[in-house]
């Protein structure tokens, strides 16, 4: 495929087009970026006018985004969209996991200071293109740490796994069946970065609470002093109590 740029009125609409997409989904740049595999660099210059969208770097973010973009003259037919997850993240059917799409309110121990909670967003949506479940996360402090991935829901365990695999280097969380008051509860496995340049296995409780659309929770890190904390901290340790997680060691 030619990879030409757009013209300048095909531009500006696309630019719009995904701007409005970041607003609605309330993800960053970066989390996009990483989703449709281009530079975030290259996503800067494009919607700030300092050069056009390729016809490839559009057909990327369509494909992240699972809606069109570019200016339609005529109207086209939706393109098929896959209902049916691959075996490998357990051949779920769309329509038996739409309960697990929405936002949560992702709550985790800081690891950088002691007794502070980690919040953050992380969205979960069926990418069309792709026929399976996947999950962005959002307002982080630490933004450039943002995950993207996909949503493997196995059967034979009952468990959801969130997965990050870049260039082979993989991020692991494994969630619990949600609660009656939609909570999801279990362990993440990552990375922490230790001296120097040097990366350490972690691993800690995770929570996800399902939000509402008008929901506007706290977000960053949240210190013993903060008014929301001890809700957070019975939220994130319910992950423990509620036998969802058991650490070793």
């Amino acid at each position: 495929m030619q990879d030409r740029d757009l013209l300048e009125a095909e531009t500006r609409e696309v630019g719009h087009r995904v701007r409005e997409q970041l607003a609605r989904r309330r993800i960053s740049r970066q989390a996009l970026a990483d989703m449709a595999k281009i530079s975030l660099s290259t996503l800067e210059k494009a919607l700030s006018g300092g050069r056009p969208f390729t016809l490839a770097t559009t057909i990327r973010l369509e494909e992240a985004l699972g809606v069109p973009l570019r200016p339609r003259t005529a109207p086209v037919a939706p393109a098929p969209s896959h209902q049916m997850a691959p075996e490998e993240m357990g051949a779920y059917g769309r329509a038996a996991v739409r309960w697990i799409e929405g936002r949560y309110l992702t709550l985790r121990p800081s690891f950088g200071s002691p007794g502070d909670i980690f919040a953050y967003l992380t969205t979960i949506r069926w990418v069309d293109e792709a026929g399976h479940l996947g999950f962005a996360e959002s307002q982080r402090l630490d933004a450039r740490f943002e995950q993207v991935g996909h949503i493997s829901m196995p059967n034979l365990s009952g468990h959801i796994y969130l997965v990050t695999n870049v260039a082979g280097q993989y991020r692991l969380a494994i969630l619990g069946r949600p609660t009656i008051e939609g909570s999801m509860y279990g362990v993440l496995t990552t990375l922490q970065v230790g001296v120097g340049s040097q990366l350490v296995p972690v691993s800690c409780p995770l929570a996800l609470a399902k939000l509402d659309a008008a929901a506007t929770p706290a977000i960053g890190r949240v210190g013993p002093d903060d008014p929301v904390h001890r809700e957070y901290r019975a939220t994130l340790d319910g992950a423990k109590t509620g036998d969802f997680v058991r650490l070793y060691g």
